[in-house]
């Protein structure tokens, strides 16, 4: 990968190698079919916010997922009260879903299918930030990544099914990290 790199206007240039280009089309991918909600909104997540029946149910409620990569992803408001981590969620997976899809989307349409130069403007920049935290935060839960990755890694044999996984962990960490140089 040639690195982040600013350009006139805000924007930013990098350049990818195809296989660069199809690991991150497919990790964000796999990002976007898991945050994808299943069929219409449930009630309680109108898609019309005047839906006023819908938005005052206490019938079919979005629930804390049991994925701890979702969960991870679409995380509660309020830890330690219950109530009103329920009543914060009716109002905000919905959109949070779609946020994340959107920004998923951008950071797809923004990537050359066989990698190459991509240059990006200061929105289309902050949309792979989002998308590519997403991506680091789903794999970092799917590891059980914790501060102490680099020991994590360093354990590792590189004939551990993990390590590869680890390495690719390691590489969206220095993708993202040139982006937010590139960005600053």
């Amino acid at each position: 990968m040639d690195p982040f790199r600013p350009t006139r206007g805000g924007g930013v240039r990098a350049g990818l190698a195809p296989a660069e280009a199809s690991l991150l089309r497919s990790l964000v991918g796999q990002v976007m079919t898991l945050i994808a909600p299943d069929g219409p909104p449930p009630r309680g997540q109108p898609d019309d916010p005047l839906d006023w029946d819908a938005l005052f149910s206490q019938e079919d409620q979005p629930q804390i997922p049991d994925d701890p990569v979702l969960a991870r992803l679409l995380p509660d408001g309020y830890r330690d009260d219950p109530d009103a981590a329920q009543e914060f969620r009716k109002y905000t997976e919905s959109s949070l879903r779609s946020a994340k899809q959107q920004a998923a989307q951008e950071m797809l349409d923004t990537l050359p299918e066989t990698g190459g130069k991509i240059q990006l403007t200061h929105d289309q920049a902050h949309a792979w930030l989002r998308a590519l935290n997403d991506v680091r935060l789903a794999l970092g839960v799917r590891l059980g990544v914790t501060e102490e990755f680099e020991e994590q890694w360093g354990r590792l044999r590189a004939d551990d099914p993990q390590w590869a996984a680890y390495e690719v962990y390691a590489w969206l960490g220095a993708v993202q990290e040139s982006l937010v140089k590139a960005l600053a």
